[in-house]
C-alpha cells in the first residue's frame, strides 16, 4: 500500500486533470469571503474533516439498519441516506477549496479522494433510486457498495492530512521547537515602533512587531502551508495591522496572529514574551 501511494504522488499525468480543475474550482470560489467561510477560517482550523463527518455518519448509520433483520427500517434507512448524500455536497465544497491551495504530490491524491468520493456519492444516490422504485435488496447492495468506496477513500483523505501534513498548522509544528525558558532576542530598542522584524529563536524563525509598549512575536512560518512571513507585507484589514504570507496570502493580525483571510484556517503562533532591563525576551507559551 505505502508504494502505491507513493507511486500517486509523483503521478504527473494527473496533473493534466489536476491543474485545469483546481483553475476551474478557485474561479467558482473566487471571493475571499466565500472561500475563507468555506476553509474554516471562522472556525480556528480547517472545515472539511468536521464538515465529512455529517454524511458519513448518516450513511453509516445507513447501513447499520438495513443489517438488521425485518422490513421495520427501511424508510429510517432511505431518509439517513438521503440527508447523508445531501450533506456530502457541501463537505465536497470545503474539501474542494481546500484541495486548490495544496502542492502538487497533494493534489495528485487528492484529486483521486475526491474521485473515489464522487463514484461512492453515485452508488448512494443509485441506492436511494432503487429503494423508492421498491428494490430495496439492490438498494442496500449499493449503499455498502458506497460505504466501501468511502471507506476506501477516507484512507486517502487520511493520507493527505497525516503523511502529507495537508491542512495542519505548520506555525503550530515550528512553536514546538522554541525554547522554553526565557531568551533574549535583542534590546528593545532594536525593533522600530510599527514595524516588523525578522529574528531567530533557535532554529525558528519569528517576527517581531512593535506597537509602542507592546511587542508581539510570532512563529515566522506560515500556518497554512510554512510560506516565510517576514517576506509579506503588512496590510490594514478593517483597521488593523496585519502580515501577508507571500505564498498565498493569508492574513494574520500582527496584535495577536488572528487570521483574518484564508486559505489559512489556523491563527499564527505566539511566543510569550517580556522585557527585562530595556531587552526582549521570549520564550513558548
Amino acid at each position: 500500500m505505502k508504494k502505491l501511494l507513493a507511486r500517486l504522488e509523483r503521478t504527473r499525468s494527473l496533473d493534466r486533470i489536476s491543474d485545469p480543475l483546481r483553475n476551474a474550482v478557485a474561479a467558482i470560489t473566487g471571493k475571499a469571503r466565500v472561500e475563507d467561510a468555506l476553509h474554516g477560517t471562522w472556525l480556528g482550523h480547517p472545515l472539511h474533516p468536521a464538515a465529512v463527518q455529517f454524511p458519513v455518519g448518516a450513511w453509516i448509520s445507513a447501513t447499520v439498519l438495513d443489517l438488521l433483520p425485518g422490513r421495520r427500517h427501511r424508510r429510517s434507512a432511505l431518509i439517513l441516506l438521503a440527508v447523508g448524500t445531501a450533506g456530502a455536497l457541501p463537505a465536497a465544497a470545503t474539501g474542494a477549496v481546500d484541495w486548490t491551495t495544496l502542492s502538487a504530490t497533494q493534489r495528485r491524491v487528492g484529486l483521486v479522494h475526491a474521485a473515489a468520493n464522487s463514484v461512492a456519492l453515485g452508488l448512494f444516490t443509485a441506492s436511494i433510486a432503487a429503494r423508492v422504485g421498491g428494490r430495496h435488496r439492490g438498494g442496500r447492495l449499493l449503499s455498502l457498495a458506497g460505504l466501501g468506496v468511502a471507506g476506501a477513500s477516507a484512507f486517502l483523505g487520511g493520507h493527505l492530512s497525516f503523511a502529507q501534513s495537508a491542512g495542519v498548522n505548520y506555525g503550530a509544528t515550528a512553536l514546538s521547537l522554541a525554547p522554553t525558558d526565557w531568551q533574549d532576542i535583542g534590546a528593545l530598542a532594536e525593533f522600530a515602533d510599527g514595524s516588523v522584524t525578522p529574528r531567530t529563536v533557535g532554529e525558528v524563525p519569528v517576527i517581531v512587531y512593535r506597537d509602542g509598549s507592546q511587542v508581539t512575536v510570532l512563529i515566522g512560518r506560515c500556518a497554512h502551508f510554512g510560506g516565510p512571513l517576514h517576506e509579506g507585507p503588512t496590510k490594514d484589514v478593517d483597521g488593523a495591522l496585519c502580515i501577508e504570507c507571500p505564498w498565498h496570502g493569508s492574513r494574520f493580525r500582527l496584535a495577536d496572529g488572528i487570521a483574518v483571510q484564508g486559505p489559512t484556517a489556523a491563527d499564527q503562533p505566539m511566543l510569550d514574551t517580556r522585557v527585562v532591563n530595556g531587552r526582549l525576551e521570549v520564550r513558548q507559551p
